[in-house]
């Protein structure tokens, strides 16, 4: 006779027993926030099936462990390896309790679940969740404390490629400031809802890795997905800005601000520009502190970010900072340099000349303003000869086609009219930009 199959007590009270009928493959489990796919076939203790999702050839999906299904699903499932069959008998606590789920359910029932595991997804920890973030947590830790803004970092990671490590190293680092450590964003972005003592692989598809430009050094090639095995061995208490005075506050933007420079220096604008907008963000508003401490903090903040984006020939966005730092001090002689170049350099050049010319105001000795209104000057004349070139050019054009057209009925009309001379042609051109109600498209 063969051998009862031994049933597993997954709730240790009873309530929730598991019975292998068919070993799954691997070692892997699903864990929560995985989105798992499985077939399963509900009965009641008599035998009576109420639910099944083979009878309708459509798999079942759902997020484990977030309370979308009853507690037995969310326990039984989490036990089951790939291809695995069992069978769930879960006591009315662990199911639908003393209402049941009327008509199909009735109240205080035991019920029995086949199960079949398909496959699983990692949790989903991309900012968009568009699936290009996964996590799958390959081994668990009941510690609570996850990495936070500002917070030090300390981690085992390894990536691989095609199969193949193309890393493997401890790494140390504040967290916020992964990439300056070679630290991968969608790797920085995991690690975060990661708790210390934990180990989990994650993958990422090439957005948030190394993007269009792939690696050279690994041998990575552009728009490759990757995959990482991390171990979080540590991590500090990020800081807890709810819990600062206005002095605090002062004191770690200045943290901050020191930091957005050193990068700075290192050519790391976009890091830069992420530790001064930090900065800026620590600063009390001056609505409610009106020290010209803070306010000079929040004037070379926004015009370091300017620069940084000029750097990074971001123009549009390094004139908006421009502005900020204009509404808090309207003669910033920096300020005023800068946005001008910004207009330049996106061709508002009637506002890049005013700005320089409130340099001038400001500063008339400044040689480096001036010699802007020069160009500036310059390149708005250009931009007129052009276009009065092209309204004669128009008109010209419009000319030799009246002449070479002769409607039947008409002809006496261009007798009376004359012809349009090449000097016609100029001249209305020039009227024509002196009128203000002309749109050039």
């Amino acid at each position: 006779m063969p051998e009862e199959t031994k049933k597993i007590d997954l709730s240790g009270d009873g309530g929730v027993l598991k019975e292998i009928l068919k070993e799954g493959t691997g070692e892997e489990t699903p864990n929560n926030g995985c989105k798992v796919s499985l077939h399963y076939t509900g009965r009641l203790v008599d035998g009576t099936e109420f639910d099944s999702s083979v009878g309708r050839n459509e798999p079942f999906e759902f997020e484990l462990g977030k309370g979308r299904v009853i507690k037995a699903f969310d326990m039984g499932v989490a036990t089951m390896k790939l291809g695995e069959r069992c069978f769930l008998t879960c006591a009315p606590n662990y199911a639908y309790g003393a209402a049941g789920s009327p008509p199909s359910i009735p109240p205080d029932s035991t019920l029995i679940f086949e199960l079949e595991m398909l496959g699983w997804k990692g949790e989903d920890l991309s900012p968009n969740q568009d699936g290009c973030i996964e996590r799958i947590i390959l081994q668990p830790s009941d510690k609570k404390r996850t990495p936070s803004d500002g917070a030090f970092v300390k981690a085992h990671i390894s990536g691989t490629f095609d199969s193949n490590v193309f890393e493997e190293r401890d790494v140390e680092f504040d967290y916020g400031e992964g990439s300056a450590a070679g630290i991968v964003e969608g790797l920085e972005l995991a690690m975060e809802k990661m708790n210390i003592g934990e180990t989990s692989k994650i993958k990422i598809q090439s957005k948030y890795a190394f993007g269009a430009k792939g690696n050279e050094a690994f041998k990575i090639p552009p728009n490759a997905s990757v995959e990482y095995t991390v171990k979080l061995i540590d991590c500090g208490k990020g800081l807890e800005e709810w819990k600062l005075s206005d002095d605090e506050r002062v004191a770690e933007a200045k943290v901050y601000k020191e930091k957005g420079t050193n990068y700075f220096k290192k050519e790391n604008y976009s890091l830069a520009i992420k530790m001064y907008n930090k900065c800026k963000d620590l600063l009390p508003s001056t609505a409610d502190n009106d020290s010209d401490e803070i306010k000079a903090l929040k004037v070379a903040t926004h015009s370091n970010i300017a620069l940084c984006h000029q750097k990074s020939n971001d123009h549009f966005e390094a004139k908006q900072e421009c502005n900020a730092v204009l509404e808090l001090d309207a003669n910033n002689v920096k300020a005023l340099y800068r946005r001008g170049q910004c207009n330049m350099t996106i061709n508002e050049l009637d506002d890049a000349l005013e700005d320089f010319q409130k340099v001038i105001q400001l500063e008339p000795g400044n040689k480096a303003a001036a010699n802007h209104v020069v160009i500036c000057k310059q390149k708005i004349k250009q931009n007129k000869d052009k276009e009065k070139k092209l309204y004669a050019n128009m008109f010209t054009k419009l000319a030799a086609g009246n002449k070479d057209t002769e409607p039947p009925c008409e002809n006496d009309v261009l007798e009376q009219c004359g012809e349009w001379s090449e000097e016609d042609a100029k001249r209305e051109a020039d009227l024509t930009l002196e009128r203000d109600n002309i749109i050039m498209i």
